[in-house]
């Protein structure tokens, strides 16, 4: 009886050995057939850009300007191999776990909250990304321009150009003009290539050089008075993004200050009719109607102050 009991444990032991093999391969296939889905969706979207560029068409879709936002902030200069695809299946994944665990732990009310302030905690960490990069850029910009008009270019060798440049950039100018050259190397059209660069850099003057180097290889040989203008350009440009930065410095100061007015008036009438603040604020109809119209008033100096930077 004992021998049976244990050739029954051993055999079961060795078919949940081999069933658990079967459930991995089976997962892993599934993880391949997502990844190869994920790449081929990347690729198919990539020439669906591509031709959108040629065409100079401006109606992209979703996965483009998600794309766009990844090169953007920087992710994809750091991690090549995250695409819009892989990110989005990434958020789905870390926002579902993210929902189940805080379910589990504090109620649905504790996960909507979770998820409400993971997102946003990300919102802000890829506009700090975009800032962070849309400085770089304007500090690197200058410096790109001089080293370019040391070089008599030519439309047959502006990617070589760009790439002996691209050594002495920092990111994210370095890689968008390693990439480009890559690309013209690999296609063989560089105009494609000048194109897909300036849409990897958020700066309105280095997209405007990358287009104008564009036109400039098929109507021109000599790029020399293009460095030139764009040069020139962009110190109108730096001139006039300081002066926007002094009146966004003064508009900051000014709503701080009504703020801080606000603030006092309020206390002062709570303390003539003798109520606290939180009561005058929440629970008296002038109270709401005031903090609604501040509300609305920096709501409104926000989208300002991002029409500005943008």
């Amino acid at each position: 009886m004992l021998k049976v009991i244990i050739f029954g444990c051993l055999s079961a032991g060795f078919y949940l050995i081999f069933y658990q093999g079967r459930v991995l391969a089976w997962v892993s296939g599934i993880l391949k057939k997502t990844q190869t889905d994920l790449d081929l969706a990347a690729r198919q979207r990539g020439l669906e850009n591509r031709k959108q560029l040629l065409e100079l068409q401006e109606n992209h879709s979703l996965w483009f300007r998600l794309e766009r936002l990844l090169y953007y902030s920087g992710i994809r200069q750091r991690f090549p191999a995250v695409t819009a695809e892989i990110w989005v299946a990434g958020e789905l994944a870390a926002m579902g776990t993210l929902f189940l665990v805080a379910v589990v732990f504090g109620g649905i009310k504790a996960a909507l909250l979770a998820v409400g302030a993971a997102m946003g905690v990300e919102a802000v960490a890829l506009r700090f990304l975009r800032a962070r990069n849309l400085r770089r850029v304007n500090e690197s910009l200058m410096k790109l321009l001089d080293f370019l008009g040391n070089y008599s270019i030519t439309a047959s060798e502006v990617t070589g150009t760009l790439d002996q440049v691209s050594r002495y950039m920092e990111d994210p100018i370095k890689t968008a003009l390693e990439e480009c050259y890559l690309e013209a190397q690999v296609t063989g059209d560089t105009g494609l290539a000048l194109l897909s660069m300036a849409d990897k850099v958020e700066h309105p003057k280095f997209q405007e050089l990358a287009r104008n180097m564009e036109i400039s290889i098929r109507y021109c040989a000599d790029m020399t008075a293009l460095v030139g203008s764009s040069r020139r350009s962009l110190r109108e440009h730096l001139r006039v993004s300081q002066e926007r930065k002094s009146m966004m410095r003064e508009a900051v100061v000014n709503m701080s200050l009504l703020l801080i007015m606000s603030l006092a008036v309020l206390l002062t009438v709570g303390h003539m009719i003798n109520l606290s603040f939180r009561e005058l604020v929440w629970e008296t109809l002038p109270g709401r109607i005031g903090l609604g119209a501040l509300f609305i008033i920096f709501l409104c100096f926000w989208a300002q102050l991002q029409r500005v930077h943008g």
